[in-house]
């Protein structure tokens, strides 16, 4: 299965939101970049989506995952039965 949308919430001068953005073009994935530093309302969904203000934040067809590195991005991926 395929995801229909992928919003990742980054900072820019976050390691693991470069890891995240590396990872996900270097597996193909399509996806809208958010950078919550520069825009206020992506910072203010990506709050509501997570409760937090820790990047990267990932949204996957509304299925959310926040302040993770790529072992838990693959894990994630892999529950919501999407392959890579």
């Amino acid at each position: 299965m395929q995801p229909n949308s992928i919003r990742l919430y980054i900072k820019p001068y976050c390691g693991w939101c470069h890891e995240a953005t590396a990872w996900l073009n270097a597996h193909g994935f399509k996806y809208t970049q958010l950078d919550v530093t520069s825009d206020p309302t992506a910072a203010k969904k990506m709050y509501e989506l997570t409760g937090q203000s820790s990047a990267p934040s990932i949204d996957i067809d509304g299925n959310i995952l926040a302040d993770f590195d790529t072992r838990e991005l693959e894990a994630f991926l892999t529950k919501l039965g999407i392959g890579y």
